[in-house]
């Protein structure tokens, strides 16, 4: 890399850094590139050499956010055998609800309520944004193999229910059907749920958030894994 390609990286970079504060101050509605530029003492129209758009910012700290979480998601995933199912699904769990208390706004920001006047680009953020699924996806193939998925039978319902979505390139080579999928996106739901509801204090005053998180994570994972000894 140049020096000039350096230097356009690390003001990138600043640009980033001074967005995710204002994130955490006034939410994503609030977002302005003209504020961030006079953060940066830039002159409003020189952030746009940087920056096309305040939407074009939002993307980036979205992708951002969606890579930032999935790595780390797949680093605890991968540090667990492939053929402990439930330590798997116990570790992609948990290291997503502890990157959203460490980075609530983020958090927010991918799963909160969508941004007014805000359209994601599908071709740059749905890679990043299903990378967590994807993880879990090969999980519900593995239990498949593996006999462990409860009443594996696809009915009128769960085929209902997921419609078309086993078409999706994320399927392509699986054999994952419409009943392991349903019980795939419960299990997802309730956890995100569980992290939802631990984040915004959606719940009230708990005396034990992590166990309560430990019990929905466990119920959701009941949702696509037979009872086995528990990792």
């Amino acid at each position: 890399m140049g020096v000039r390609q350096e230097r356009r990286a690390a003001i990138e970079a600043e640009i980033t850094r001074v967005a995710r504060e204002h994130l955490a101050k006034y939410g994503a509605p609030g977002l302005s590139l003209r504020s961030v530029a006079k953060e940066l003492g830039m002159v409003s129209s020189g952030i746009y050499r940087y920056v096309a758009s305040r939407d074009d910012l939002l993307t980036r700290l979205i992708v951002r956010a969606y890579t930032s979480l999935a790595e780390t998601a797949a680093s605890a995933h991968s540090a667990v055998p492939a053929d402990d199912l439930d330590g798997r699904w116990n570790a992609v769990g948990r290291a997503m609800r502890e990157w959203a208390l460490a980075n609530p706004h983020d958090f927010a920001l991918i799963y909160g309520s969508p941004v007014p006047d805000y359209a994601a680009p599908g071709e740059l953020t749905i890679g990043p944004g299903t990378a967590v699924q994807a993880i879990l996806i090969q999980l519900l193939q593995d239990a498949l193999r593996a006999g462990r998925m409860p009443d594996p039978r696809a009915d009128d319902l769960s085929s209902r229910a997921v419609g078309d979505l086993l078409a999706d390139d994320l399927f392509t080579g699986l054999e994952v059907d419409a009943n392991a999928l349903g019980r795939g996106l419960s299990a997802w739901t309730l956890l995100l749920g569980a992290v939802t509801s631990e984040l915004f204090h959606q719940l009230g005053p708990i005396a034990d958030p992590e166990a309560l998180f430990e019990w929905h994570l466990a119920r959701a994972r009941d949702l696509f894994l037979t009872s086995t000894e528990r990792a």
